[in-house]
């Protein structure tokens, strides 16, 4: 129920994500989703990509530092307070989100988001409990 997500940390200059992007065009890694946030000295770009392992091994001999997270993928009703009943679902049970990033399924229904949680396995029980779809790392790396 997990999804692999890498994060590269990158250096807040010009030319910066370009060189990732490349370096993941080159290796015929196609990006599924991705999420950028930076201070004023460098980013983290957050990835979810068809190929974690060989894109972790190309970013790594290119340079850059690379991480590896967890994530879980859920779908949300696409209605007013379709989010708000999941957050209020998962906070009830004391489950803290982290940080979040959308990811575009074509032909969905439904908006899918990328979830980090403080408790992974706790939030995937609630989930589950609750009846909220979530949607396996293959799904989302096969596109």
């Amino acid at each position: 129920m997990k999804v692999e997500q890498i994060s590269v940390f990158l250096e807040n200059k010009a030319g910066r994500l370009a060189e990732v992007t490349g370096t993941l065009a080159e290796a015929g890694i196609n990006i599924r989703a991705l999420s950028l946030a930076d201070t004023s000295d460098f980013g983290i770009l957050r990835l979810i990509v068809n190929d974690h392992e060989k894109a972790k091994s190309v970013l790594k001999d290119k340079g850059f530092t690379v991480g590896r997270t967890n994530v879980v993928a859920v779908e949300v009703p696409d209605h007013p307070g379709g989010l708000h009943g999941i957050l209020q679902t998962l906070s009830g049970q004391g489950v803290n989100v982290e940080y979040m990033y959308a990811y575009v399924q074509p032909g969905g229904s439904n908006a899918l988001l990328i979830f980090r949680f403080d408790r992974t396995e706790q939030a995937i029980e609630v989930l589950q409990q609750n009846g909220i779809p979530i949607v396996p790392g293959e799904k989302l790396y096969a596109g």
